[in-house]
């Protein structure tokens, strides 16, 4: 069986021989023998659970944890299909990270204004949620959470474009000056409500969501900033909110 020196490993893993003696040392990688000069050798079955410790590490984890991991799948091949499944999601939201910050880059060189939907997808969409189990509860988020990693893609590319074209179209019509209570802004109203009713963990969720919620979303976008600016700014919010309450 081949193997390889502690020397060979080390600069072929990208790390250092006092590393692997750390690992060693920790219970992590043990090596396969040690020869008669004291120098230690792997196997190929000692570089797949390098390889696992390196891609735990790499995902954040400290060793004492990655020990607890390793002790728990003992089985190399699943833990490699579970590693997999891992650097893939990680791939796919650093590819929209990439996205995400190229069209920020260009709209800010061109000079149009910036949609929240764009600028952080692909970030943690995990950073609001004690927000939202303050807000709403434990279930709202768990149901919206659910939803929104099951959906492929192109289903969440959908779903943005829909969020974003109702946002252009408020900051539209406030800017336009129309009336909040008038048709125009009725049937925005309306449309708003029947998104937010698309969300699953939302009150109404697939019906019609309470009037409750919708003014106490309204009041939300006027007062956080985050909010506001996919409706230009605070005197959009504000025109959202008025119309909101007219509906």
């Amino acid at each position: 069986m081949r193997e390889w020196s502690i020397q060979d490993l080390a600069r072929a893993a990208g790390v250092t021989s006092r590393t692997l003696r750390h690992y060693g040392d920790r219970g992590l990688l043990a090596p396969s023998r040690i020869g008669t000069n004291g120098y230690r050798y792997y196997d190929e079955d000692a570089l797949v659970r390098l390889q696992r410790i390196l891609l735990l590490r790499d995902l954040g984890l400290g060793l004492s944890a990655i020990a607890e991991v390793l002790d728990g799948q003992r089985d190399p091949a699943t833990a490699l299909r579970t590693h997999l499944e891992l650097l893939e999601q990680q791939r796919e939201r650093i590819g929209r990270q990439i996205a995400s910050v190229r069209t920020t880059l260009e709209k800010t060189e061109r000079g149009e204004p910036l949609m929240a939907e764009e600028m952080f997808d692909g970030f943690d969409h995990t950073r609001y949620r004690d927000e939202v189990e303050q807000r709403w509860g434990e279930q709202a988020y768990a149901d919206g959470d659910r939803w929104w990693t099951s959906m492929s893609d192109t289903e969440r590319g959908d779903w943005k474009q829909r969020a974003a074209r109702l946002a252009a179209d408020w900051t539209a019509a406030a800017e336009a000056g129309i009336d909040p209570a008038g048709p125009q802004a009725r049937d925005l109203a309306r449309r708003h409500v029947e998104w937010l009713a698309s969300v699953p963990g939302t009150p109404g969720y697939g019906g019609e969501p309470n009037r409750e919620y919708i003014l106490g979303l309204a009041d939300m976008y006027v007062e956080d900033e985050r909010f506001a600016a996919n409706y230009g700014g605070r005197a959009g919010a504000e025109f959202v909110r008025a119309a909101l309450r007219a509906l």
